[in-house]
């Protein structure tokens, strides 16, 4: 369960043809940082998604967030970015979900992982479904790239942008498709059994 919003909030919105984003952002400690990435499909006009779902938030933008937001528009136009997880508060998260999302952070661009691997990759094999809701409630989807997550027969799972956005993510990143839609890799990230440091 996520902790309640800072306040004050305020959002950055970034529109690019895969995906309208929307950076929701708050001042902690004398520091910006992104409290939550909101995704929708390119078809969903942000600004109405923004005045719904982020509340109270005001548009405005500091050097920080705003360089942040660029960078989450560029990988949405295909640059390979890895995004540092100082820029998120991802203290915000239960501890289980900050492990899975830690986890599927490490998942490098150009490679996929199963939720089962992902729960054993945190200590926690009997965990793929929690890990599998940990994913499907990422507040940073894009910074914590959680499209890179499947079901173990290779089928895309769910996805909060939708699925035709995860697989045209994954597709961006090199990731093959077979002809029933499933993802056509030789081997998962994880497969090796080594646990994640966390």
């Amino acid at each position: 369960m996520q902790k309640p919003l800072p306040t004050p909030t305020f959002y950055c919105l970034r529109q690019t043809p895969l995906a309208a984003v929307a950076v929701l952002w708050a001042v902690q400690r004398g520091r910006p940082l992104i409290v939550r990435t909101i995704i929708h499909g390119p078809e969903v006009p942000m600004t109405a998604a923004a005045k719904a779902e982020l509340g109270n938030s005001r548009p405005a933008g500091c050097r920080e967030i705003e360089q942040a937001a660029d960078q989450i528009q560029d990988f949405l136009e295909g640059a390979a970015i890895r995004f540092p997880l100082d820029i998120i508060m991802l203290h915000r998260c239960s501890d289980f979900q900050q492990q899975a999302l830690r986890a599927e952070h490490g998942i490098p661009r150009g490679k996929v992982s199963t939720y089962q691997l992902i729960a054993s990759s945190i200590g926690r094999p009997g965990a793929a479904r929690a890990v599998g809701h940990a994913l499907a409630t990422n507040p940073f989807p894009i910074i914590i790239p959680c499209h890179r997550a499947v079901r173990a027969d290779r089928t895309l799972g769910g996805y909060l942008g939708g699925l035709k956005m995860k697989r045209a993510l994954l597709e961006m990143e090199g990731i093959p498709f077979d002809p029933a839609g499933r993802v056509a890799v030789e081997e998962f990230f994880y497969s090796s059994g080594v646990a994640l440091q966390i």
